[in-house]
C-alpha cells in the first residue's frame, strides 16, 4: 500500500512538472470523448425518431391480399412432373379484396399478443382544388379502431376524430397535403378516383403523423363512403392492420397469421428494409468515426509518455538503483496514463453533453421529410458510460507498453551514460 502510494506521488510530480504535455494529453481524450458523445447522441436520436415515426404511421403487421404472388400454372396442374411450356403468360384479372376481413380482424384481435387489428380499404386519388391538382391516397377506416392503433387523437392539429362519424362525406387530411392545397379545417375539396368518379369533401380536421411522405398525400374517411366513391359493396376490404403489444414480435407472428388466413401478412421490418438499412449503416458510420477519435487520443498518450519516459531515464535509473523494482516503475507511468484518461474522459463527457444540448437548441427544417424543427438528441446516460470506459481502457493501453519499456530499463547503463 505504501510502494502504491509513493507511485502515486511520483506520478503526480511527473504530471505537474509538464503540465503542457499532460493538458495536450488530457485534450486529446476529452476532444475524443467529446465528439464521440456528441455524434452517438445526435445519430442514435435521429435513427430513434425516424423509427418512431415509422411505427406510429405503419402496422406492425399488414395482412392483404398479394396479387403478385407466382401461381401455378393449369398446365402444370393437369401435367404435374411433365414440361410445360408456358409462353407470354398473362396475369389473371384478380381483385385485391380480402375476403371476410371483418370476421379475420375480430378473430385476430382475440390473438393475446395483439393490441388491435383495423381494417382498411385504400385508395389512389386526385385532390382537386381549383386550379390545383395533386396525387395523394385516400383510406377508409373505422377511425375509432385506427385510433387504438395509431393514436390519431394526439396527432389531429385541427378539427377531432369524432367528426368523420359524424359528417359521412368529410375527411381528415395530412397538414403537408392541406398547405400543398391551400386548405384548412371547414374547407371543401373535389376528390377524383383513378376510375373517373368525382365527389366534394368536407375537410373536418388535420392530422400531423411527422413524416412527409404520409403528411403530404394521405386523408382519412369513412370506409363506408371509400367503398361508395370506388363503386364496390360494402365487404370490399383491401387490408387489415394489425398493431401487436410489442413490435418487435411481428417478424415472428406474421407467419403464422399468414398461414391460418392464407392473405400475406407482412411485418414492418419487412416492410421498412430500407429504412432499417440506413439507420445500420449510420450506426456504423458514428462508431467507426468515433472509436477512431479514441484510438488517435490513445496514440497522442502513447507518444507524450514515450517522451516523458526517454527524458526522465535518469530519474528512473536513480529510482531503480535506490531499490524500486521494475513493477514499481511501471505502476508510476500507468498511474499517469491513467490520470490523464480518467480526468480527460470526465472533461470529454461534460463537452459531449453541453454540445449535445446545444445541438438539440438549434432550430432545424425537416423539410418535407420529416416535421421537425430541432435535431433530435438521444442523452442515453448507456453512451456517456461507454465513452468513460472506453476512454480509461484506451489509455491505460497506451501507458501499458511505454511503462513496460521503463521497467527494462537498465540503471547501470544509464548512470554510465
Amino acid at each position: 500500500m505504501e510502494s502504491l502510494l509513493l507511485s502515486a506521488q511520483i506520478a503526480w510530480v511527473h504530471l505537474v512538472s509538464k503540465p503542457k504535455q499532460t493538458l495536450i494529453a488530457m485534450l486529446g481524450v476529452t476532444f475524443g470523448i467529446g465528439m464521440f458523445i456528441a455524434m452517438v447522441s445526435m445519430m442514435t436520436g435521429l435513427n430513434d425518431l425516424t423509427e418512431q415515426l415509422a411505427m406510429t404511421s405503419s402496422p406492425d403487421i399488414r395482412i392483404y391480399h398479394d396479387i403478385t404472388t407466382e401461381r401455378v400454372s393449369i398446365a402444370e396442374k393437369l401435367n404435374p412432373g411433365g414440361i410445360t411450356y408456358v409462353h407470354h403468360q398473362k396475369p389473371k384479372n384478380e381483385s385485391i379484396k380480402v375476403r371476410g376481413a371483418l370476421k379475420m380482424a375480430e378473430s385476430i384481435r382475440q390473438h393475446p399478443e395483439v393490441k388491435g387489428a383495423s381494417v382498411l380499404l385504400n385508395s389512389q386519388v386526385f385532390y382537386n382544388y381549383g386550379p390545383v391538382q395533386l396525387n395523394g391516397t385516400i383510406a377508409g377506416v373505422d377511425i375509432l379502431e385506427e385510433d387504438k392503433l395509431f393514436d390519431l387523437k394526439s396527432k389531429m392539429k385541427e378539427g377531432r376524430i369524432e367528426n368523420l362519424i359524424t359528417n359521412q362525406d368529410g375527411i381528415l387530411m395530412g397538414t403537408g397535403l392541406a398547405k400543398k392545397l391551400n386548405v384548412r379545417a371547414g374547407d371543401r375539396v373535389v376528390i377524383t378516383t383513378p376510375q373517373g368518379f368525382t365527389k366534394t369533401l368536407k375537410i373536418v380536421g388535420l392530422f400531423q403523423m411527422g413524416i412527409g411522405a404520409v403528411d403530404n398525400v394521405k386523408s382519412y374517411a369513412s370506409l363506408g363512403m371509400v367503398q361508395t366513391i370506388l363503386e364496390k359493396e360494402k365487404s370490399y376490404i383491401t387490408d387489415i392492420n394489425v398493431k401487436l403489444f410489442d413490435f418487435k414480435r411481428a417478424k415472428a407472428i406474421a407467419p403464422s397469421l399468414q398461414q391460418a388466413f392464407g392473405y400475406k401478412a407482412e411485418d414492418w421490418e419487412t416492410a421498412n428494409a430500407t429504412m432499417l438499412l440506413g439507420v445500420i449503416i449510420r450506426n456504423i458510420l458514428t462508431y467507426s468515426v468515433a472509436i477512431t477519435l479514441l484510438v488517435v487520443a490513445g496514440f497522442g498518450i502513447y507518444n507524450i509518455l514515450s517522451i516523458t519516459i526517454h527524458n526522465k531515464l535518469k530519474d528512473i535509473a536513480i529510482l531503480k538503483a535506490m531499490g524500486f523494482a521494475g513493477k514499481d516503475v511501471k505502476q508510476i507511468f500507468m498511474i499517469q496514463s491513467l490520470v490523464i484518461g480518467f480526468i480527460g474522459s470526465v472533461m470529454g463527457l461534460i463537452i459531449g453533453f453541453v454540445l449535445s444540448l446545444l445541438i438539440s437548441k438549434a432550430p432545424f427544417d425537416g423539410g418535407d421529410f420529416l416535421s421537425i424543427d430541432h435535431l433530435p438528441v438521444n442523452f442515453s446516460s448507456t453512451y456517456y458510460f461507454i465513452g468513460i470506459v472506453f476512454g480509461i481502457l484506451t489509455t491505460a493501453l497506451a501507458g501499458y507498453l511505454p511503462s513496460r519499456k521503463a521497467a527494462h530499463v537498465d540503471p547501470i547503463e544509464i548512470l554510465r551514460g
